[in-house]
């Protein structure tokens, strides 16, 4: 009756362990969607800003070849505008690059977000589990025990220590390390 007792305890047990592996799992397996997700909008951002600053370097190009057939019709007037076309195109750029720039940190920081929270569901899923088998082993134990322990008395004192009488008689006091000492009568 014990043994079909503690086999089925086993079953229950294994059941869970694996129930929550499965959480785990799923878990990482959501990270992982998570963090690519993230990375291809990050490289989608990048690329864009590529492409932003391709068509400011175009432009400035074409600002600076506005400018060289400009400076044969009217060389100051024309020189001003051209240096303000490249001067935007220049700024223009540049933003491109720090909004690229942001969107790829930020979306490096949502990665490594996102991986710290699985591995946290992932601990708490083990901790779980290791409760769960520590509770149950608990209850195998109390089962097992014959009798309820008693607290022992305090019955006197040695050496300025508690002596304290066990449930069989034994006399002793708890050392300097912790350690019960027993006292011969």
């Amino acid at each position: 009756m014990k043994k079909l007792l503690l086999l089925c305890f086993m079953v229950v047990l294994s059941s869970n362990f694996y129930a929550q592996e499965t959480a785990v799992k799923d878990a990482k397996s959501k990270t992982t969607a998570t963090a690519k997700k993230t990375k291809a909008t990050a490289d989608k951002a990048a690329t864009d800003a590529k492409k932003e600053a391709t068509k400011s370097k175009k432009a400035a190009k074409d600002a600076t070849d506005a400018s060289a057939s400009a400076k044969k019709e009217s060389a100051a007037a024309t020189k001003k505008a051209a240096d303000k076309d490249a001067a935007k195109a220049k700024s223009d750029a540049t933003k491109a690059s720090k909004k690229a720039t942001t969107a790829a940190e930020s979306a490096k920081a949502d990665v490594k977000k996102s991986a710290t929270k699985a591995d946290a569901t992932a601990k708490t899923a083990k901790k779980d589990a290791t409760a769960t088998a520590k509770t149950a082993t608990k209850t195998v134990k109390e089962t097992n025990e014959k009798a309820p322990k008693v607290a022992d008395k305090v019955t006197g004192e040695y050496n300025g220590k508690k002596v304290y009488t066990g449930p069989k008689g034994g006399k002793y006091y708890i050392n300097k390390n912790g350690n019960k000492t027993y006292i011969q009568d």
